[in-house]
């Protein structure tokens, strides 16, 4: 299927592995051309060769830190200036970080929300007026399940990843007029690099314990019984980004195996 992706310009930030390379890897198959953000040069690097190789794609990689609006400034017009402009913005930036009120610290709110929140407002942002030149503009958020259900001890990044899903309905409201679409991909436990850095950490410890193993146990409680891959939600996250989407905005996808309590 053709999604009607040639031709146009996406910045994926927290590009350079799991759902946001994926997410990359997808629309560079589609003929899109791809800017991946993250803060080290030489993992982007290496993650644009990877895209490139598997994809046969126009990509290159932009550092930033996007906590920092002059850096994330710097990076969208570098990224213009480079592809002359701008039709996808996918906020993907973050980690999972979860603990208890009685734990969670001032810095554990900052750095979270930083990314995750200022984050995609400094983005959102500074897109806007290549989103609105595009006349088909699109933003999709990566959040969580946990923003709309959240369960103990999950803070902060349940309070911030609901704090996206709130911006993904009002910007999808506010910016209809333009024919800029937002949605966000509700993404449960899938395989990415903080789980194999977990992983490692176990192996360490034990080095019986292998990665089929660590994926098994954290895939138990999936209702469809295993961890999901970095592709199935990238593959959505392109799909939302395309004009096979034209009609669909400010919804919220789950890709959870079927974990979330709420539709």
């Amino acid at each position: 299927m053709d999604l009607g992706l040639k031709g146009k310009v996406a910045i994926v930030t927290g590009g350079s592995d799991g759902i946001g390379k994926a997410a990359a890897i997808s629309m560079a198959a589609e003929g899109a051309k791809v800017a991946i953000v993250g803060r080290t040069q030489e993992k982007l690097n290496a993650a644009v060769s990877e895209i490139k190789n598997t994809s046969g794609g126009d990509v290159i990689g932009v550092a930033a830190d996007v906590s920092v609006e002059s850096d994330v400034k710097a990076m969208v017009d570098k990224v213009v200036g480079e592809f002359g402009q701008l039709d996808i913005l996918v906020n993907n930036a973050g980690t999972s970080s979860a603990t208890t009120l009685e734990k969670m610290t001032d810095e554990d709110l900052k750095v979270d929300f930083g990314i995750k929140v200022y984050g995609a407002v400094y983005c959102a942002r500074a897109a806007l007026p290549h989103l609105k030149k595009s006349g088909a503009g699109a933003i999709v958020n990566t959040t969580t399940p946990g923003g709309k259900a959240p369960n103990p001890g999950g803070q902060p990044t349940s309070l911030s990843r609901a704090a996206g899903i709130s911006l993904t309905k009002s910007w999808a409201g506010e910016l209809a007029k333009d024919n800029i679409r937002v949605n966000t991909v509700c993404v449960g436990v899938l395989k990415s690099g903080q789980h194999r850095a977990r992983w490692e950490s176990a192996n360490a410890k034990d080095s019986s314990y292998t990665l089929e193993d660590h994926w098994k146990i954290v895939g138990k409680n999936v209702p469809m019984g295993r961890i999901g891959e970095a592709h199935e939600a990238g593959d959505l996250i392109c799909f939302l980004a395309s004009a096979k989407a034209s009609y669909i905005t400010g919804t919220a996808v789950n890709v959870d195996g079927g974990t979330s309590p709420v539709v």
